[in-house]
């Protein structure tokens, strides 16, 4: 029933407009804003024209939208409701901090809604906007990670159709000016929270689960799951409530529920510990984290550990394979990462000031160092050169196009208003890529397919910046444009290198391009050896492998780094490689076999780990599609996943379970078959513990090597089968079977 949706992409929150909303432009208004304040703004601006709107975005969305959002949310005259969606990552698995943000919540009499698995996120939306209308207030949606990466059967709501609040046209109400704001203060404290108050006493969307009463459990969000998954794997007993609101809090109903435990209550919640210490507050006897454990995401193992019951042992493994995400091959960030790494190498550059984005993994190329915040790099440069002068010819600040339009451009002004000289480079690959590749303001067209008439570097000079544009993929270009615009820092000046014609090569139409090696003049210093894409062949000659993607049909890379000239572009056509297989038409299905529910094991799990690029994804879509169709609609399907990992190189793991089954994280001891597609992952902390006694070991022969990693540090299958000795272990050369 929503008419509106803004936000700004930040994972884990941006699928909700990425992958769901922008499906349905035809029914409401979505758009990507240039940042989340901006889309908090434009969804007050829905919202006193009486229509409701959803903004999402992250928790260091938030506060960067906080001046917006504490500022609006004690307005009490009626309007369409506004409804934020704030997914948390406190792992952080994809986030620069884990700050618990429910008590800045608490600050504003905001309530907040956690949902507690996937049924009641397709829900929640509706229950917001009901609250939103009837209480004159903004809402908060806080969905864990976790839960925002993971899929689970639901039951499809009812279409709803809303009509807009007929807000007058007079808005002057809607004015934070002193008087205005005391008042709406007053009436957020006398009337505001006391009616949310007796909502959530109320409300049927808590629940007390009873049990023997000598232990209880106090749970809300995505800690839920994991509570009824220690319950059902363990056959556990204890008293349960679980929470549907964290703001405010149903103090009657926790005080009622702490008076029929004859035994220690529990708080099992991630972040910090918000609702232990109101609770302890209040005079409860409430057990949670440790002072001293700095744990902010529980898993059901840890669960099980704190509640004091049985868990399954930990295994030794050895020391795995280091896997940072890597820049994906071809990049158009790639060059100036290897230009910067070079300069520093001729101890020409000390510092880089890096920013949020997919060029903050050029630090594992030795040519970023620093990351705050979205678009502080260029601002800390700044201040580190006024507080160290004679550092300003030997440092720069990089940042994406994306976070430059964020909030980057700020610091332009800044430097350009105070001339404070020094060098900032501005990465354009025309999308916001980290994230998926939604559009940014530098892109063909926005989201609603409209063309985009900004100007990234005519706004840059527009500032008052000394702008040069300069090719992705031209090295030499590249080189020179930082040298002399750090020379020009040493007199004095301030300028902006944007290099673009490089657009993000996930937006791109595939190449054939690729690059074949001179054995006659090729050297073998490895110089070219820079990407994922090209490796040492047998004979120890560099050949471009299945990753290569020909840099965009731009001037490879690789030949650029060759100092003999021993590298050709041609057609991957002409490369000696064997011809796509075909395979056999899977046979037809005239009709699937009807499986009553006993028929079907009570449980199954599984968990699959790879290298990011490998398919882990679709494989656990795959089994999801066979589990339903097996007849596991009838019961549960969960599925879990690591993202973040759009780049390529990261260690990736995805879970599946169907049948009695709760949470997308599986304890310890309860997996049925663990699958590892590169052999080595196999032995990635926690996976083998995840196998039950009488599992199966699934393990592809495929090794994927880290580019620059010594080959010592690359286990042997001497070394993998002496670790997987015991286990029932299928190993299959997948890469024969497919090529």
């Amino acid at each position: 029933g929503l008419h509106a949706a803004d936000g700004y992409p930040g994972t884990p929150s941006t699928e909700v407009i990425h992958r769901g909303l922008s499906q349905v432009q035809d029914l409401i208004r979505v758009g990507w804003s240039v940042n989340e304040a901006v889309a908090a703004a434009v969804g007050h601006g829905h919202s006193v024209a009486g229509h409701d709107c959803v903004v999402t975005m992250k928790i260091p969305g938030l506060f960067q939208a906080a001046d917006i959002f504490t500022s609006g949310a004690l307005f009490s005259r009626p309007r369409g409701a506004l409804v934020y969606y704030i997914a948390s990552d406190f792992v952080p698995s994809a986030t620069q901090h884990t700050i618990d943000p429910r008590y800045l919540f608490r600050s504003c009499f905001i309530p907040v809604l956690e949902p507690r698995n996937h049924q009641e996120l397709h829900e929640s939306a509706a229950v917001a906007v009901e609250i939103g209308r009837k209480y004159r207030t903004q809402v908060v949606i806080m969905p864990s990670g976790v839960l925002c990466h993971s899929e689970g059967l639901v039951h499809m709501m009812e279409p709803v159709r809303r009509e807009p609040v007929n807000v007058p046209l007079d808005l002057k109400p809607f004015n934070v000016l002193p008087g205005t704001a005391r008042a709406n203060y007053n009436n957020a404290v006398t009337e505001r929270l006391p009616a949310l108050i007796e909502m959530v006493e109320a409300s049927p969307l808590n629940r007390w689960e009873k049990g023997s009463g000598k232990l209880g459990v106090i749970t809300y969000g995505i800690c839920d799951m994991y509570v009824r998954e220690v319950r059902e794997a363990l056959g556990a007993d204890f008293d349960l409530l679980s929470l549907a609101f964290t703001n405010p809090l149903p103090m009657n109903l926790i005080r009622r529920f702490f008076e029929s435990i004859d035994g220690p209550v529990y708080v099992i919640e991630d972040g910090y510990r918000f609702v232990q210490e109101q609770l302890l507050q209040a005079g409860l006897d409430a057990m949670g984290k440790r002072p001293d454990n700095p744990l902010t995401e529980w898993t059901p193992a840890l669960v099980g550990e704190r509640l004091g019951l049985a868990h399954a042992p930990a295994s030794e493994t050895t020391e795995t394979v280091p896997r940072p995400p890597a820049i994906c091959p071809g990049c158009p960030y790639r060059l100036f990462g290897e230009e910067v790494a070079a300069m520093r190498r001729k101890g020409l550059v000390d510092t880089v000031f890096g920013d949020i984005g997919c060029y903050a993994l050029l630090h594992f190329l030795n040519a970023v160092d620093t990351a705050l915040a979205m678009g502080a790099g260029e601002s800390m440069r700044q201040g580190f050169v006024l507080s160290r002068p004679e550092e300003v010819s030997r440092c720069l600040a990089v940042v994406g196009d994306s976070t430059e339009c964020h909030t980057g451009m700020a610091a332009t002004r800044n430097a350009v208003y105070r001339n404070i000289a020094g060098v900032k480079v501005v990465l354009d690959n025309s999308w916001t890529a980290m994230t998926g590749g939604q559009p940014s303001p530098t892109s063909p067209h926005n989201l609603a397919g409209e063309e985009i008439r900004f100007d990234l570097p005519r706004s840059l000079e527009a500032h008052g910046a000394q702008v040069h544009v300069v090719p992705a993929y031209d090295r030499t270009a590249v080189r020179e444009a930082l040298t002399s615009a750090l020379h020009d820092a040493e007199k004095g000046r301030y300028s902006t290198i944007v290099i673009r014609e490089g657009q993000c090569l996930r937006q791109s139409a595939a190449s054939t391009q690729r690059v074949k090696a001179d054995p006659a003049l090729c050297r073998q210093c490895g110089l070219c050896l820079i990407c994922p894409g090209i490796e040492k062949g047998p004979d120890g000659i560099p050949v471009s492998n299945q990753l290569c993607s020909g840099c965009g049909g731009h001037t490879p890379a690789c030949v650029q780094m060759c100092p003999f000239g021993a590298l050709n572009v041609v057609d991957s056509s002409q490369l000696d490689r064997p011809a796509a297989p075909e395979f056999p038409a899977p046979p037809g299905i005239k009709a699937m076999p009807v499986l009553e529910p006993e028929m079907l094991p009570h449980r199954v799990s599984l968990a699959v780990r790879g290298v990011g690029g490998q398919g882990n994804l679709f494989f656990g879509r795959v089994l999801t599609r066979l589990a339903f169709l097996a007849g596991y609609g009838k019961s549960n399907i969960v599925k879990g996943e690591t993202h973040g990992m759009a780049q390529m190189g990261g260690p990736v793991i995805s879970t599946f379970a169907c049948g009695d089954v709760r949470s997308p994280l599986l304890m310890p001891g309860t997996a049925d078959v663990l699958i590892a597609l590169e052999k080595s992952e196999v032995l990635r902390e926690g996976f083998l513990q995840t196998l039950k006694p009488s599992g199966t070991i699934l393990s592809a022969t495929t090794s994927i090597v880290p580019l620059r990693l010594p080959a010592d540090r690359y286990p042997t299958d001497e070394q993998i089968d002496s670790l997987l000795s015991g286990y029932n272990v299928i190993k299959a050369d997948v890469l024969a079977e497919a090529l």
